[in-house]
């Protein structure tokens, strides 16, 4: 059975989410949450909650053997962008970009 887990608007580019997720795709939830823990990354503390949260919830809501469980797909889909505006030289304005994603993982209990 497959247990999906999201994190909406998280304060971190897709593009550096992605780098992290890459990491844990198909590993065990128990090595995903070793991996990430010692990631030194500001995306990894946003994944390591979700892959959290779906185990957690695939044990307590749908009772699965927890040591059997595994990421079988995770994904970070881009969020809403703000944007922000820096005054420059003569008058003009650079436009900021700051990127939000949506962080998607999947745990499951068969392969």
């Amino acid at each position: 059975m497959d247990v999906r887990s999201t994190a909406k608007t998280v304060r971190v580019t897709p593009r550096k989410a992605r780098l992290v997720l890459d990491l844990v795709r198909g590993k065990s939830v128990d090595e995903a949450l070793a991996i990430l823990e010692f990631t030194p990354n500001q995306a990894a503390k946003a994944i390591y909650k979700v892959v959290k949260t779906a185990a957690a919830d695939a044990t307590h809501n749908f009772q699965l053997n927890p040591d059997a469980l595994y990421v079988k797909a995770c994904y970070a889909d881009e969020g809403i962008v703000m944007k922000r505006f820096m005054p420059r030289a003569k008058g003009n304005a650079a436009q900021i970009l700051k990127r939000t994603s949506h962080i998607t993982v999947v745990v499951s209990d068969e392969k």
